[in-house]
This record gives C-alpha cells, sequence and structure tokens, in this order.
C-alpha cells in the first residue's frame, strides 16, 4: 500500500485545506547512511501489513526519491511558472493527510537522504553540513508537526571508512590523503549534527541510538521510534553491506588500476578497509568518545541517548543468522530508487 492508494473521502482540495491532523504522530528516521537503514527499510517494507494493521503508515525510499519529496531540497526555482518546492510541500502535506484520513494513528518516514548524501559529507570533509537547513524544509512540509526524530550514530572511524568503501565501490575516486586528513580532524562531529538537528526542528523530541547497539536490531529500533511493539519477522536481515578490501582491490583492477599503483592502505588487508592512518584514527575515536559522553550527560537538553547495554560492539561482526546482501546485490537496486533527494546535501 502507498500513500497515494489510501483511501479517502475527502477530495484534493478539501484534504489540503485540512492539513495535516495534529492526532497522527509524524515520525523521522534520519539514518544517518551506514547504519543499517537499508536493512531497517527492508524490515518495515517485509513488515507492512502488520503495521498498517497497528496504525503505523510507511513511507520509504522508494516512495520518496523521484516522487513525494522531490524537489524539496533543490535550490528555489520555478519549472513552467510552477515553484518545486512548494509543489513538493503540498504533496508531502496531502499524502499526509490521506494517511491520517485512512485512520492510520502515526506516520514513519525512513529516509537516510533526508539528511544529505554521504559524497557530499566526503567532498566537504565536514559531517552533514547541511541538515539543519534541510530538516527545517522538512518541519515546515509537515507543518510543524514533527513528533519525533531517530538518529543512529556510529563510531566516526568506521562511518567515514564505511561511506569511503562504499564510494569506491561504486566508481568513485579514493579520498586523498589531504581529504582524509581533513576528515579526521574535522570540527565537526555527530554534537554538531544533533544540535543542527534541535535547531532546526526545536519541538520535535531527538531519539540517538548508537549503531554498535542496534545494528541487526531493527524490532527493537521500531519499538523505541514508534512506542509500539514490533515484529520480529525480518528483524535480522543486514543488506548494503560495504566492500572489504578484497573487494575492492578487485575492482580498481576492473578499473584498470595495477596493484602497484594502490595507496599502502588498500594494497594489502583482508576483512574491513581503513584507510586512515593510525593517528588519524585515533583522532576519529577520540571525537566519538567525546560524543558519547556528551549524550550520556543528557546531551544539553537537546537529545536522549537510547542504549541497550545487553549487547556489545556490533560494528565488528554481523548478527548470527543474519541475512546479508552487500554491492553487487544493491547495485541492482539503487539505481531504480536513487533520485535527487539529496542531491543538495
Amino acid at each position: 500500500m502507498t500513500a497515494a492508494s489510501l483511501p479517502s473521502r475527502l477530495p484534493v482540495a478539501a484534504l489540503l485545506h485540512k492539513g495535516i491532523s495534529k492526532l497522527m504522530d509524524i515520525i523521522l528516521h534520519v539514518g544517518a547512511h551506514r547504519t543499517g537503514s537499508t536493512s531497517f527499510q527492508h524490515y518495515l517494507r517485509g513488515n507492512r501489513a502488520r503495521l498498517v494493521a497497528d496504525g503505523t503508515a510507511i513511507w520509504e525510499p522508494h516512495m520518496l526519491r523521484k516522487g513525494l519529496m522531490d524537489g524539496l531540497f533543490a535550490r528555489p526555482r520555478l519549472l513552467n511558472g510552477r515553484d518545486l518546492q512548494r509543489r513538493a510541500m503540498g504533496r508531502v502535506r496531502l499524502h499526509a493527510a490521506q494517511a491520517e484520513r485512512s485512520g492510520m494513528q502515526r506516520l514513519l518516514v525512513s529516509e537516510e537522504n533526508m539528511i544529505g548524501a554521504p559524497r557530499a559529507c566526503l567532498r566537504a570533509a565536514l559531517l552533514y553540513p547541511a541538515i539543519g537547513e534541510r530538516l527545517a524544509r522538512l518541519d515546515a512540509a509537515f507543518e510543524g508537526r514533527i513528533k519525533r526524530i531517530v538518529l543512529s550514530v556510529r563510531a566516526l572511524d568506521l562511518w567515514w571508512s564505511s561511506v569511503a568503501a562504499y564510494g569506491v565501490g561504486r566508481g568513485h575516486d579514493l579520498p586523498d590523503e589531504g581529504r582524509l586528513d581533513a576528515v579526521a580532524h574535522a570540527p565537526r562531529s555527530w554534537r554538531d549534527v544533533i544540535t543542527d538537528m534541535a535547531c532546526a526542528v526545536p519541538d520535535a523530541e531527538i531519539c540517538v541510538m548508537p549503531f554498535e547497539q542496534f545494528a541487526g536490531q531493527w524490532d527493537r529500533v521500531l519499538i523505541h521510534a514508534t512506542d509500539r511493539p514490533a515484529p520480529t519477522t525480518h528483524a535480522e536481515c543486514w543488506l548494503n553491506k560495504s566492500p572489504d578490501a578484497a573487494m575492492l582491490r578487485a575492482r580498481m583492477a576492473e578499473y584498470g588500476v595495477r596493484p602497484t599503483d594502490l595507496p599502502a592502505h588498500l594494497a594489502q588487508g583482508m576483512g574491513r578497509w581503513n584507510p586512515f592512518t593510525a593517528t588519524q584514527s585515533a583522532a576519529l575515536r577520540e571525537a566519538y568518545a567525546d560524543d558519547m559522553m556528551w549524550l550520556t550527560a543528557g546531551a544539553d537538553g537537546l537529545a536522549t541517548l537510547t542504549e541497550d547495554r545487553s549487547r556489545t560492539r556490533a560494528g565488528f561482526s554481523l548478527p548470527a543468522g543474519a541475512l546479508t546482501k552487500g554491492l553487487t546485490h544493491d547495485q541492482h537496486t539503487e539505481t531504480r530508487h536513487q533520485g535527487r533527494l539529496a542531491q543538495t546535501g
């Protein structure tokens, strides 16, 4: 079921005039990228019927990219005399009103590109530099009715390594030494991202979930997002895995790069690829430790840290028996859903 197919007894004009009901909770799951968002969305799709029956409507990337939110984050411009941003806001409000009219008690929007693109982060050597402006546009589109924003964070050395590996696996250039050093010593961390979120959507709750504790437990993520019981079917799937060092070397060979021309951090080794030096990795780990201390201390009242202390660090291994699909699988599906949603991030 899509938002467009939800039943409505009101004409379009009446729905737009009515706007989004204050009775329906609007919840955003914004990733971040490389924290299992694709797996979480697969879990949501697999349980859509149960969630709808429980009063939870789901919007996910295939509805939003080149769809409902197309134009929402683009630079202001007109097409045939029509304001694309205003049209995108109208679509969001219309479909949200339809969801409420059909009896939905909450709307969960899961799309990591709402906060920007990882390639843009790597180009700027900064963590989601445009997140504040983008969330402000979302808040306006939902008429200030966003109740909660769920953000998964990850150790910065592993997050940046995963972003770089994912990009290289898709044919983008290896980040050079200068870019890697700029990333490692950037003044911006998750604390700054969360602060920008709170400034952009001051009335929303911000729920921060460490990837290391919740990876592979998508039912737990859903429980914390919606405050509702969650099905366990598909809860341990694992999709969109980053390519490891051996896969990246094979991919570089396909691009015509000789082994002797590879940088030292890629020329040898197996398993997870880490392009950073020991000093750079230490700086990133220290920044993440500072972020976690700030969150544990209350985050200045801006956000709530959600923890599951029954789990050990998940970033180094997958849950036992998990369904895993990586780069090859994702390349077959990404072209169908990749749109302009993240182009200005």
